[in-house]
């Protein structure tokens, strides 16, 4: 496919995703939500077929083609040859450019995608009415609707013990406007959108993932040779041993570097920035439900704020006819003059300039509002969501299937889990009291998710089946003050399907029998 009509049919395609808008509405019917995930399904999969043709033609790396256009160093080069060259050279760079920047978007939106459907994919699932077999909807799509009984009657069913948000899908850069998505936020949820991105990008204590080393040696002829050469981390420990394999027993070691690796949270950078704007955007659309009923709880004068608001908005690009358009320091003079008079007018300044002590406090109490409550509520909303998806997800499952969260770690060490140490317990307090999510202070998130993974290399092998969502609000309750009524209300599981978790935990950590105990030695060395 020539390589501008791959350009133009990767911006339309991005342009209909853009110009057809997201609902959730009536979202546990079944036929939206098959809709909905069916065609989001297809988007993905016709983004992908794009992103592969565009690494065959490179566009992943653009600009190589440009050092073939460079100004000739011959002395003889004509002015008429160098303008030539140089008009083609920007003629190419402009086509690097846009093959850079569509695929840059299609990435984006690929990512966007994933974390729709793998949040749709904890929403529900899919159950044969006759032989009651539960099906993901991935694999129902591939049915063609018929079950492998040969029964066609399906019902659908909502999995509340999941982690789940289907309200940042609306938000998501599905058509990779990520950038213009970006340019749009406001002053505090762009605060939002940082403080997510920071988490998401929270790195791990460095692994080593290759050894430089500078070698000399003599050849086969005794010349004195000097190489460089890289060894994977296999030989991170012996190194030398195997610079003298391959080199010979007299090598000397000149130079040594380690190169180390630092994955994310989130290792990829498309998924983060997806994520912290999907999770701003949603947290801005709870703050404009909630901010009035709150302002009002908290300030002396709700009204007053309000116009106070309303006079700064009326003159912020207000200009009179009499000042000249370029003359911007008249213009900010006169928008002050005004502002003042009007102020005065209400009362809300007097002659000095001193604003009112009322107005001033109230001023201040709904910025320390927005600044302690407001700003966080998007971290308070991903730092709960991934802290319940690991406590409620099996290792393998993390490794293996899609959820809301692509790229994920699998675990995470002690410089990751850092992210998990701050709650907002006032934050989480409104969201309850405001809104119908449900979610707890939890302390020490952190040091749960360490008894989590510690757990799952515990119970590795064993033959009880586990139920990983009342696991989790098991491991909650057995390492931690948290009751087991609050638990079971914010993970949406039975209290009874969490004793019979905190059973399994005490059959794994206290064996009963003498095979069950040397069992689990065993899996300790």
């Amino acid at each position: 496919m020539p390589e501008s009509v791959l350009v133009n049919k990767a911006e339309n395609f991005l342009k209909e995703i853009a110009d057809d808008s997201i609902s959730l509405d009536d979202i546990e019917d079944f036929d939206v939500f098959k809709s909905l995930y069916f065609k989001l399904d297809d988007r993905l999969n016709f983004l992908q077929k794009l992103k592969d043709d565009m690494d065959i033609q490179g566009y992943t790396t653009p600009f190589t083609s440009l050092s073939k256009y460079g100004t000739k160093t011959v002395a003889d080069v004509g002015a008429d040859e160098i303008r030539e060259t140089s008009r083609h050279n920007k003629i190419f760079r402009m086509k690097a450019n846009a093959k850079k920047n569509i695929l840059d978007r299609v990435k984006s939106a690929i990512d966007s995608h994933k974390i729709a459907l793998g949040n749709l994919e904890q929403f529900g699932y899919v159950k044969c009415n006759s032989c009651y077999k539960k099906y993901s909807m991935d694999k129902f799509k591939g049915m063609d609707g018929q079950c492998e009984c040969k029964s066609t009657s399906f019902s659908f069913k909502v999995n509340k013990g999941r982690t789940h948000r289907l309200e940042i899908i609306p938000y998501l850069p599905l058509s990779g406007n990520y950038m213009v998505l970006r340019g749009e936020l406001s002053q505090y949820t762009m605060e939002s959108f940082n403080q997510v991105l920071n988490i998401l990008k929270q790195e791990r204590k460095g692994v080593v993932k290759t050894i430089s080393l500078v070698i000399r040696f003599r050849d086969d002829n005794n010349r004195l040779i000097r190489k460089n050469i890289t060894l994977e981390s296999e030989y991170v420990d012996n190194y030398e041993e195997e610079a003298r394999r391959r080199y010979g027993r007299n090598v000397r070691i000149e130079a040594l570097r380690l190169n180390r690796t630092k994955p994310a949270i989130i290792d990829d950078k498309h998924a983060r920035t997806a994520l912290a704007l999907a999770y701003a955007g949603y947290a801005q659309e709870i703050i404009s439900e909630i901010e009035d009923d709150i302002l009002k709880r908290n300030l002396t004068d709700f009204k007053r704020i309000r116009k106070y608001d309303e006079i700064l908005e009326e003159f912020e690009n207000k200009r009179p006819d009499f000042i000249d358009m370029y003359d911007l320091d008249a213009i900010e003079d006169w928008r002050k003059s005004e502002i003042e008079k009007r102020f005065r007018s209400l009362n809300y300044q007097d002659r000095r300039g001193n604003m009112a002590r009322s107005l001033r406090r109230d001023l201040k109490v709904r910025e320390n509002i927005y600044k302690n409550i407001f700003k966080n509520i998007a971290y308070t909303l991903i730092v709960w969501d991934m802290f319940r998806y690991y406590m409620t997800t099996s290792n393998n499952a993390r490794r293996t299937k899609p959820g809301p969260f692509p790229y994920i770690r699998v675990e995470l060490d002690r410089e990751q889990r850092k992210a998990f140490q701050t709650t907002y317990a006032k934050v989480i307090e409104i969201l309850n009291d405001f809104t119908d999510i449900k979610i707890i202070p939890i302390p020490e998130m952190d040091l749960l998710l360490y008894e989590k993974f510690k757990f799952e290399k515990e119970m590795h092998g064993s033959n009880i089946k586990f139920n990983h969502v009342a696991l989790g609000a098991a491991l909650i309750n057995q390492n931690s003050d948290v009751e087991l009524e609050s638990i079971s209300y914010a993970f949406n599981i039975n209290e009874s399907k969490i004793k019979k978790e905190i059973e399994h935990i005490d059959q794994i950590k206290n064996p009963q029998s003498d095979r069950s105990q040397e069992f689990l030695e065993l899996i300790k060395k």
